[in-house]
């Protein structure tokens, strides 16, 4: 599971299930695994105390949500950073599971919208992702499973064949973090993803009229000829979302719009009629 569309950080902003921000109807639930997950990854969820966040993608010309992304959380001291859970997931080797428990949370938590799911490329080399009993296979939107950029091209190939069975089954692909780690551009001509992540060290501090923002152009025209929407992560100023807007970017993600919560939060949809000064 993917730490989050703003760099893995969990901010004090966000609103967590029994903080004062949390809504009064947040949702809730435990699930329980027949044998259950071990170790430490498996007491957390056992004690409820996993959870997915939700943030919400915006579609910049429609102004409406788009989808939302899905973000692995806990309440647990042990895994304030989802860093922390993911590496403990991937010591007790039961990444696949944790995975497949998150996107069920992740579907009941949010079933009238499209999700955005971070997969894991350990989550590749076990069986659980192509069971027919998935929850992705059974939400009444579109599923969106990330893969990040930043993991090198031989994983990629070795996990084509999964890829190809759940893409079969209507999934849908993205490629997240494009600009960040490898920056290999090769992996939207042979993944052919329906979406492309643009990391946010390519957002941060964008301004329009300089070069960075003509290098941003232009990878979002090289998606858009490819048959890839764009996505742009980490929108935190209204003067980065201007920006972002020029390139032809056709989603936006960040805490401008709304910081990740549960249940879903709603859009400060006022900041977008601030796109032109």
């Amino acid at each position: 599971m993917g730490e989050g569309a703003e760099s893995g950080r969990v901010r004090d902003e966000e609103s967590f299930p029994g903080s004062d921000q949390t809504h009064e109807n947040r949702w809730t639930t435990t699930w329980s695994y027949n044998p259950p997950m071990k170790g430490k990854v498996g007491e957390a969820l056992s004690a409820g105390d996993l959870y997915v966040a939700l943030q919400p993608i915006v579609n910049f010309e429609r102004r409406e949500v788009f989808g939302h992304e899905a973000l692995a959380r806990c309440k647990s001291p042990l895994f304030k950073e989802p860093r922390a859970l993911i590496n403990e997931a991937l010591a007790s080797a039961c990444m696949g599971e944790l995975g497949r428990a998150l996107r069920a949370m992740a579907a009941q938590s949010c079933p009238r919208t499209a999700l955005f799911l971070n997969l894991h490329p350990a989550e590749f080399n076990e069986g659980w992702l192509v069971r027919r009993d998935d929850a992705i296979f059974f939400h009444d939107e579109t599923i969106y499973l990330e893969i990040t950029e930043s993991v090198p091209l031989s994983h990629y190939e070795h996990c084509h064949g999964v890829l190809r069975e759940i893409r079969g089954r209507g999934i849908s692909l993205v490629v997240d973090d494009l600009g960040a780690g490898y920056s290999n551009l090769k992996y939207i001509a042979d993944l052919s993803p329906e979406v492309v992540k643009l990391d946010r060290d390519l957002i941060a501090n964008l301004r329009s009229q300089t070069r960075m923002h003509k290098l941003v152009t232009a990878i979002v025209r090289l998606c858009d000829d490819l048959g890839a929407k764009v996505v742009a992560e980490g929108i935190e100023t209204i003067d980065e979302m201007r920006a972002v807007i020029d390139t032809g970017a056709h989603y936006g993600q960040g805490y401008l719009f709304a910081r990740p919560a549960v249940p879903a939060p709603m859009v400060d949809w006022k900041v977008l009629e601030m796109r032109r000064e």
